[in-house]
């Protein structure tokens, strides 16, 4: 369990690992730009 709001930068997320990674923190709460 995280505190507060988590936030993520993820580069080269449009497409691949990147994407899936983005995907995930997203899924698990945290702000993703």
């Amino acid at each position: 369990m995280m505190a507060g709001n988590p936030v993520a930068i993820v580069t080269g997320a449009s497409r691949g690992a990147g994407r899936g990674i983005a995907v995930a923190l997203g899924s698990h709460g945290c702000t993703v730009y």
